[in-house]
């Protein structure tokens, strides 16, 4: 039995995370930390398990391994906390928010030879998996270029303090696509140009839509838009979409189109009733297998850090008004 601590609930995720660890048969959420202790104890009480008062207390001999949830600019301490106690981690995206720290964090882990792995659940989905097997096999030829979307509902909360979060959508949605191009192509990005704003949420001090344009080694050209524009009354928090352009053909992939129309005439309102595979759960899944065979996460603390590379870029170059290189 792989035993599970959770650190912190601030990210919405955590939850997620917390009834897949409960659904797997060979794991058990033995314990759950947060700094905001009335948030730690509601989460311990909603997952039935025990609420520990200090981080220390959680990193205990009772405890295999660490999903790491708090606010993205405490990811570096958690972790590298969680890493001297001997534990196996796994940080919620982005890893961090520079470069220094995700280095630093990856540098801990491989130093007290534990697994670090970063939380990219849209490389489980199974739209994206089939895409990856199709398109490295030739099935569309050469890749000229790619557009890519990640919209979501804006947060709320830290998300919107940039002290905290690291910076607004273009930080919380370029992370996954540039992660799952990586992936899909087995290539590297080497230059970034973007622009963001804050058009959507006036009250807040972070963007909220960031268009994000980039080049791979391959020559590859990828456009990319990342938002908080969708609004409290759609069906789902956002989307992954992919459009590849190649030299034998077009593929269009909605990571999230596993899914039924379902309108309520009683309720007035449209939802998404999702039939598809569950990509939490298999990143789970992944994690306790990682724990329990002593590798590392299929998704690696240096996919995090690539990402986090990319993204610093993109604002790095929002901020010079022009292409920066990676």
């Amino acid at each position: 039995m792989v035993r599970i601590g959770i650190m912190s609930f601030a990210h919405m995720h955590a939850y997620s995370y917390a009834a897949c660890v409960n659904a797997i048969d060979d794991a058990v959420l033995t314990a759950v930390w947060d700094d905001d202790a009335k948030r730690g104890r509601a989460a311990a009480k909603e997952f039935g398990t025990e609420f520990r008062k200090s981080a220390p207390k959680l990193l205990g001999p009772d405890i295999d391994a660490v999903i790491v949830c708090s606010e993205n600019v405490k990811h570096r301490d958690t972790v590298e906390m969680a890493a001297a106690a001997g534990k196996w981690i796994l940080c919620e995206k982005p890893l961090a928010t520079t470069v220094a720290d995700a280095k630093a964090m990856v540098t801990a882990c491989k130093k007290a030879k534990v697994g670090l792995g970063t939380a990219f659940p849209c490389r489980y989905a199974t739209t994206l998996i089939d895409a990856r097997r199709r398109i490295r096999s030739g099935e569309i030829g050469t890749l000229y270029a790619a557009a890519c979307t990640n919209n979501g509902q804006f947060p709320g909360g830290w998300f919107a303090d940039e002290a905290l979060a690291g910076g607004g959508a273009t930080m919380d949605h370029t992370v996954h696509v540039v992660d799952l191009l990586r992936w899909i192509t087995g290539n590297e990005f080497t230059r970034v140009f973007c622009e963001k704003g804050n058009l959507l949420h006036k009250n807040i001090n972070t963007d909220d839509v960031g268009s994000v344009h980039l080049e791979m080694d391959d020559g590859l050209k990828v456009s990319h838009v990342a938002s908080w524009n969708r609004p409290k009354s759609f069906p789902t928090w956002g989307d992954v979409t992919i459009e590849f352009i190649g030299s034998k053909g077009v593929m269009n992939v909605d990571a999230f189109n596993q899914k039924l129309d379902l309108y309520r005439d009683q309720d007035k309102r449209h939802e998404w009733a999702p039939w598809g595979d569950d990509s939490n759960r298999a990143l789970i899944e992944d994690f306790v297998n990682s724990v329990r065979d002593r590798r590392e996460p299929s998704v690696s603390g240096v996919d995090g850090l690539r990402a986090v590379e990319i993204t610093v870029a993109a604002y790095a170059s929002a901020k010079k008004g022009a292409m920066v290189r990676i």
